[in-house]
């Protein structure tokens, strides 16, 4: 696989029946004879917007019994200094930090953070509050909108014949479901967000906390198959394949920006930007039918009539409308909906009216309450790296795109869902409590939107591999009730093309998923993950994408709803048409 996609390789260490990974700042894969009990630990700092300061590792320490990184924070106006250490003691590991602050800093959250594995679904658990109180209860198997355990101090849980417990120690913590972000994990975390934030650190001030695991038990040994198998049903058609319209600086490449078979251009135009008519214009170009997503300008609501009128004589498929601010925040509750519908019906523009979240299925999970009847679809954009910026968290988050992606079909009951854009990183910071940055020109000689945030754009973009993500990706997203899927940009850093107009290996993917809209689809269950397909049927042709995130070549086994099979070697990090 290439540098750009495993740039994050791993270190290990062992020590007697514990071993983990050093992935960049973080403990990663925390295993007791070898099976994976703590997904991660590490040590965070946030600003006040929930940015993440990047945390530098000066040096480590490996010895027996203890591992030890020495660190110090970067960015965001953070500077802590100190260590990060996993030690083995009498019955357990424990897990450290040791932090303080140069400079006053003003946080939302700066200390330890534990990540449980997603196979923990429906196993019970026992959380012990800070006066002693034992509460049952378990990981969620649904998606838990909220957070599904509050002040704790101690978790109990058992799984696969290992009996877990931890206990922590240096504020009071509590735990949330990031499968809402389709993270691959539950997270435990401090402080409280009941607390007020963000909160000051003093110069000087000190951040200490630590976790002790212990375990016991036997784990139960896994069931090895040296051939993949996978079975394929039929169902639904394939869903259509969009693009997100490039945000990125003028000038425009020439070449034609748009995959074959894509069937609209996503753009979002925020009516209190200066060139939010610069970049409808652009959205225009490829000629494809457009989905148009609204931000409302919170000082002028009036200004979606405007808007609506700048659709007229377009080819729009699908429109809605979301609030930047208040209760109901990237949301289309009813009020956004009721204004979008008067201004478009003044305009004279017909279209199919849609609602969702603009943001992560996080807010649709939470808010989808607020939806009005009526509507004709569901959208919700799809972010993996949001929390973690690691290729592990970008390969681990496609078995949660199934769970959310079933998930919102539910809450959707019936009306078609639309998700997208799909982007590695997010377009727009969701949790900012400043304002977002603005165009300064009515043209796009700056871009808009994802252009004017800092580390929107992925060195991984470029990568082989995310063609192999995206069938994947697809394959897991597409479930019955999905009926598009909109992949990245047209054209840019965060495009299928780069700002000259030359073809990454990604468009080969998007073409190839592209091709198969509209027609019977075949699906089917991942074993492990790593290999999925999907596929379709056109005329009596049977076209199968098979996609390998492993690190080894995988033997597949492809089995057909007619009781044909396809047999086929896969690379890794590739995918192949059968």
């Amino acid at each position: 696989m290439t540098e750009a996609w495993h740039a994050d390789e791993a270190q290990q260490w062992r020590s007697g029946r514990w071993s983990l990974e050093v992935r960049g700042d973080e403990f990663a894969d925390l295993a007791y004879d070898d099976r994976v009990v703590l997904r991660s630990v590490r040590a965070v700092v946030r600003d006040r917007n929930w940015d993440t300061a990047t945390l530098v590792v000066d040096r480590i320490d490996a010895r027996d019994l203890a591992l030890t990184l020495h660190v110090h924070s970067t960015g965001l106006g953070s500077d802590l200094r100190g260590i990060v250490r996993a030690e083995v003691r009498t019955g357990g590991l424990r897990v450290l930090t040791d932090l303080e602050s140069q400079t006053a800093f003003s946080t939302n959250r700066t200390g330890l953070v534990v990540l449980h594995p997603p196979v923990l679904a429906g196993s019970p658990l026992r959380v012990t509050h800070p006066d002693g109180r034992v509460e049952a209860s378990t990981f969620p198997s649904r998606i838990s909108p909220h957070q599904p355990a509050v002040d704790i101090a101690r978790l109990a849980w058992s799984h696969d014949g290992l009996d877990v417990a931890l206990g922590f120690e240096g504020d009071v913590f509590e735990m949330e479901d990031q499968r809402n972000w389709t993270d691959a994990s539950y997270k435990t975390y401090s402080r409280p967000l009941a607390l007020p934030f963000p909160y000051a650190l003093a110069a000087g001030e000190r951040v200490s906390q630590w976790i002790d695991v212990r375990v016991a038990g036997e784990p139960v040994a896994p069931m090895v198959d040296a051939v993949t198998r996978l079975r394929l049903t039929a169902g639904p058609p394939f869903p259509a394949i969009a693009v997100a319209a490039a945000t990125a600086p003028d000038p425009a490449p020439a070449t034609p920006a748009a995959p074959a078979h894509a069937a609209a251009v996503l753009v979002e135009l925020d009516l209190a930007t200066r060139n939010w008519r610069a970049a409808l214009a652009r959205a225009t170009a490829s000629g494809l039918p457009l989905d148009v997503r609204f931000v409302l300008a919170d000082d002028d609501p009036a200004a979606i009539r405007e808007g609506a009128r700048a659709l007229q004589d377009l080819a729009v498929v699908r429109a809605t409308a979301f609030w930047p601010t208040g209760p109901a925040r990237h949301v289309s509750d009813l009020d956004a909906i009721a204004l979008l519908r008067e201004a478009l019906d003044d305009a004279g523009v017909q279209t199919h009216v849609v609602g969702g979240a603009r943001s992560h299925f996080t807010e649709l999970n939470r808010e989808h309450h607020r939806l009005p009847r009526g509507l004709d679809g569901i959208v919700f954009s799809s972010t993996p790296l949001f929390h973690s910026r690691g290729t592990a968290q970008l390969v681990e988050s496609l078995p949660i795109q199934r769970l959310v992606a079933t998930q919102a079909a539910g809450i959707a009951g019936g009306l078609p869902v639309h998700v997208g854009p799909i982007s590695l990183r997010p377009h727009f910071n969701d949790v900012a409590t400043t304002p977002p940055p603005m165009p300064a020109h009515d043209d796009l000689r700056d871009g808009y939107g994802p252009a004017l945030t800092d580390g929107s754009a992925d060195r991984r973009q470029d990568a082989p591999e995310l063609a192999a993500w995206t069938v994947a990706s697809a394959a897991a997203l597409a479930v019955p009730g999905v009926a598009t899927l909109a992949y990245f940009e047209e054209w840019g850093p965060r495009g299928l093309r780069s700002a000259a107009g030359s073809a990454r290996p990604v468009l080969e993917a998007v073409t190839a998923l592209a091709a198969l809209s509209g027609a019977p689809g075949l699906r089917g269950d991942t074993p492990d993950g790593l290999v999925w397909a999907i596929g379709a049927r056109t005329g009596d042709t049977t076209t199968v994408l098979v996609a390998n995130l492993d690190r080894r070549p995988r033997t597949v086994d492809v089995e057909l709803p007619d009781g044909g099979s396809r047999h086929v070697d896969v690379e890794p990090g590739t995918f192949t048409r059968v």
